[in-house]
């Protein structure tokens, strides 16, 4: 993947400048310290992955990365944890924090490189055919998966497309998260934030900001948390 580097610090550039280079999947092809050069060089220069910080004079990540081309992945890299929210608005694949680590940071350029992957097996608009009482028909790189409503983990929106996690495999879609959430029963599956849809069936565990769908973290969004909480929380919750 081509990628590129944009942040205001000198020494946080050439630290994932470092940790890009032990990757063989990545290649850097550009570095930038502000937003609006690195707009001008992605306008002329295919660019798959791009390592924005958030914090900057001018422009800033979050604005920045809602202009990106929706083929385009980005994945945050700042000193803000506070700004790990904004970052899921924005389809971002991941959020690292300053001083990165480089477990870490492996584990965010394998979910970039496997979402690539993906993106890149996407031939048509996929589109559920037909919701059944169990179970609802998907088209999918050239067939139709049948998937149960208990099957599905977590559905995930990334820019146009919509990735639905099951036990055992991702299906990519060609799909608006809403249009997918307005089909399914709200029984069953609640929207938490911009970018995801949870099976309540298989919450774990949940606090304010978060909930565990078997080995999902998922973010709450401030725009969801209270429906998510009055909806499916305090109808069942025990009391003393």
């Amino acid at each position: 993947m081509n990628c590129i580097i944009v942040d205001d610090e000198p020494l946080a550039r050439e630290g994932i400048k470092l940790l890009v280079e032990k990757h063989t999947s990545l290649a850097i092809v550009g570095s930038f310290n502000n937003a609006d050069t690195a707009i001008k060089f992605i306008t002329e220069h295919p660019v798959d992955l791009i390592f924005l910080d958030i914090q900057m004079p001018g422009t800033n990540g979050i604005d920045f990365a809602k202009s990106v081309a929706r083929q385009t992945l980005v994945i945050f890299t700042t000193a803000y944890v506070e700004f790990a929210l904004d970052s899921y608005e924005v389809d971002a694949i991941d959020y690292l924090v300053k001083p990165v680590k480089e477990d870490r940071f492996k584990k965010a350029v394998d979910k970039a490189t496997a979402y690539f992957k993906l993106l890149d097996t996407v031939n048509a608009p996929l589109n559920i055919e037909q919701v059944a009482t169990e179970h609802f028909f998907v088209k999918a790189d050239r067939k139709i998966f049948k998937l149960y409503f208990t099957d599905i983990l977590i559905i995930e929106g990334l820019k146009d497309y919509v990735v639905l996690h099951t036990h055992d495999q991702k299906i990519i879609t060609a799909m608006n998260i809403k249009t997918i959430h307005d089909q399914l029963p709200k029984s069953i599956f609640v929207r938490v934030s911009k970018s995801y849809i949870i099976n309540v069936q298989h919450i774990v565990s949940f606090d304010n900001n978060s909930v565990i769908v078997q080995k999902h973290e998922v973010p709450i969004g401030n725009a969801y948390r209270t429906y998510f909480f009055d909806e499916y929380v305090a109808k069942k919750l025990l009391g003393r």
